[in-house]
């Protein structure tokens, strides 16, 4: 049976995870806060920018190609520092920009500025809580989850918990998928720590993950899609610690939704134990009742957990000797397009391979291999999400000897144009004085606005590409030091793992900091840039 919650939470494990990969409590009110007025046509309420994954503000006008090279820096925001990477992709809403910080706090700010509107402390319900996702704003209230499953609805004029819910049975349980909001539900996925546990003695694994529909006015479940069958004891581990099977199948990613066939659409993990369940997956499912339209596997097997990477764990890692212990999660969140008349919906894998099916049927379109895979892992591949305008799909590679940039033809995914990350992004900037720690790979998700492309580098680098021709366009090093609005000093570092930069009312914001972490004595920083 699932570990039951408890003092025996794994909190040093969930801490290695952020490196790889209700009641009347009230917030902190630092400034008087606008009510909201309903979202403007410019803003970004949410992870996936709006409900089909598009990652695309065609609203925006004043950052283009032609005023792109006078961006400049208006102003950060410095975090302690904790040993948590700076993970929450903030959400624009209202004049507002919200997110999490790797102190358990949470912070409304005001967009252009940064001036505080008003700070919640998760303590206050939840002591231990780091917002790992990117919030959802929506009906005048900011939904997110935490490091231990807990998830939240806060007020979004003053910050007070309009509700807050343990959502998560298992010990090692956290939400790393963000919320979505549709027609009066929240969706969010479920992921855990339990597969990073290297202790042998544990008796792996129980976690089951699973896609949840709340009720957003009350929290109240709606339904839960598990991805596997209940584990079972099926003998031991060589330790002797007992062995249960199947497990994980985390949600990682944030789902995304047809409101039209009103069908929601999320990407599965791998495996911990076992060999069964809807691992490495494509999910259709009724947003309604969580019913299944259709699957698509990508993988046929795929179990890892750490101890896979030991070179001497193979009776822990039954898939280690015959190369399917991959961990080739569909980490990425799904993208809805129209092609050829049709609604199509593309994701990526870690393995480097981006799919794209018919959404009403899961019937392949295509499929394009945008990395070779690496040996022993599925770091290679695409980490968190593509984009599409309208015209191109777009996505990148992380550790892909370089990682790449990529626009795709959505009728048939022909590479348009491709542009490696920049081969001096380790001998510029920054990221020069730490050769042992810089690499040329991309964690974030694409994001595109009318002619321009945002993607983010493991080197430390902000950069906006030419959606048309590939074309760097303009380049930020954020690895150095920035004095925040909030009175902390804050550094730069890898970019932007768990999401990718916000464009939104002619500004655009990014979180710095992420794995590889570059050294500092300081906490990393959200930063806001303006013409």
């Amino acid at each position: 049976m699932p570990v039951r919650k408890g003092k025996h939470r794994i909190t040093a494990v969930a801490a290695v995870v952020a490196l790889l990969v209700g009641g009347a409590a009230a917030a902190t009110t630092t400034t008087a806060a606008a009510g909201p007025v309903g979202h403007r046509s410019g803003d970004w309420p949410t992870w996936q920018g709006d409900k089909s994954g598009s990652r695309f503000n065609a609203a925006e006008r004043r950052i283009a190609p032609w005023t792109v090279g006078k961006l400049k820096l208006k102003w950060a925001f410095a975090y302690p520092k904790t040993g948590f990477p700076a993970k929450s992709q903030p959400a624009v809403a209202d004049g507002g920009i919200y997110f999490g910080s790797p102190d358990g706090k949470f912070h409304a700010l005001d967009a252009r500025t940064g001036a505080a509107r008003w700070t919640f402390d998760l303590g206050s319900v939840n002591p231990g809580g780091v917002v790992n996702d990117g919030p959802a704003v929506a009906r005048g209230k900011v939904f997110f989850g935490d490091n231990t499953g807990y998830l939240y609805a806060l007020d979004q004029r003053t910050g007070r918990v309009v509700w807050a819910k343990d959502t998560e049975p298992h010990a090692s349980g956290m939400h790393t998928s963000s919320p979505l909001y549709h027609d009066g539900r929240i969706y969010v996925g479920a992921s855990s720590s339990e597969n990073v546990n290297p202790d042998r003695n544990y008796p792996c694994c129980t976690f089951r993950g699973h896609l949840d529909s709340f009720d957003a006015d009350t929290g109240e479940l709606a339904w839960r899609y598990f991805t596997t069958p209940e584990p079972r004891a099926v003998g031991t581990w060589p330790s002797g610690a007992t062995r249960y099977e199947p497990s994980g199948a985390g949600v990682w990613s944030s789902p995304v939704v047809d409101e039209r066939t009103n069908t929601v659409y999320v990407g599965t993990g791998n495996l911990y134990s076992g060999t069964t369940g809807d691992f490495d997956t494509l999910l259709a499912l009724d947003a309604r009742t969580g019913v299944a339209r259709w699957k698509q596997q990508v993988t046929k097997a795929d179990t890892w957990r750490l101890l896979c990477g030991f070179p001497d764990a193979e009776g822990y890692c039954p898939g280690q000797k015959d190369g399917t212990a991959l961990d080739y999660d569909l980490g990425a969140t799904p993208t809805l397009f129209r092609s050829g008349g049709r609604t199509m919906v593309g994701i990526g894998q870690k393995s480097g391979v981006y799919h794209v099916f018919d959404a009403r049927t899961g019937e392949v379109s295509w499929r394009r291999q945008l990395s070779a895979p690496m040996p022993g892992g599925g770091l290679s591949g695409i980490q968190w999400g593509s984009s599409f305008d309208g015209k191109r799909l777009y996505a990148a590679t992380n550790w892909a000897n370089p990682g790449t940039v990529f626009a795709l033809d959505p009728a048939d995914g022909d590479v348009l144009w491709q542009t490696p990350n920049p081969a001096d992004g380790c001998t510029t900037g920054g990221a020069a004085a730490h050769p042992t720690v810089c690499m040329l790979a991309h964690t974030p998700a694409v994001t595109t606005s009318p002619g321009l492309l945002y993607e983010g580098s493991t080197d430390g680098k902000m950069r906006i590409y030419d959606s048309t021709t590939g074309k760097v366009r303009w380049e930020f090093d954020t690895i150095r030091e920035f004095e925040g609005v909030n009175g902390l000093t804050g550094a730069g570092s890898s970019l932007s793992g768990s999401g990718g930069a916000v464009v939104a009312n002619g500004m655009f914001y990014v979180q710095s900091g992420y794995w590889p972490s570059y050294p500092s004595e300081h906490g990393n920083v959200l930063l806001a840039f303006g013409l």
